[in-house]
């Protein structure tokens, strides 16, 4: 159980920092706590300037 909560701190700081770069909100990097949720979070990162996510992108 520890081991999780390193993990998840080590994934959500830097990625709290990164989000507003791809023009998302910074509670997205909450996201990275879910299993396998660092990899959505990821690709969504990596297909940004392709995609549109309502109520994000006017």
């Amino acid at each position: 159980m520890g081991w999780y909560i390193v993990f998840g701190v080590l994934f959500v700081v830097p990625l709290w920092q990164m989000v507003p770069n791809y023009r998302l909100p910074q509670w997205a990097a909450l996201i990275a706590l879910i299993p396998f949720g660092i990899f959505v979070l990821l690709w969504v990162m990596a297909f940004r300037d392709k995609i549109t996510i309502p109520g994000i992108d006017k």
